[in-house]
């Protein structure tokens, strides 16, 4: 187990991560002028970047989502939706951001995937496979 295998391990990991969004002012831009989509488990805004640097994703789960330990298992599950639409959205260069809802809680992964890709399919911003 040389560093070729490390760099490669480090590699695969980097091409599953999400670009996020970092700044107060690009979750405001979405929130205001952004598309608002939403969905049982969640409420999807989607904005077109400012730059052309691919697709940016930002979770947020609420007090209303629950204590601390809800709120970090909502946006695991979101973050882990994104990650699986985001593949779909290779060469678009959109901002997204996914807000918790309460129901969050008692769905699963699966469901709330589902549930996002139904919302973006709804509001025409996900192509059919």
């Amino acid at each position: 187990m040389g560093p070729a295998n490390d760099s490669s391990g480090k590699a695969s990991a980097k091409r599953r991560r999400l670009r996020t969004l970092r700044h107060a002012w690009q979750f405001r831009l979405c929130y205001d002028s952004g598309k608002k989509l939403v969905a049982q488990h969640a409420v999807v805004f989607l904005h077109p970047a400012q730059e052309r640097d691919g697709c940016r994703v930002g979770v947020v789960a609420s007090r209303k989502v629950g204590g601390a330990v809800r709120r970090n298992r909502a946006k695991r599950l979101l973050r882990e939706s994104a990650r699986r639409v985001a593949t779909r959205w290779i060469d678009r260069h959109i901002w997204v951001v996914l807000v918790a809802k309460v129901s969050i809680n008692e769905a699963r992964a699966a469901d709330i995937q589902d549930d996002i890709e139904r919302a973006l399919l709804a509001g025409g911003e996900l192509d059919i496979e």
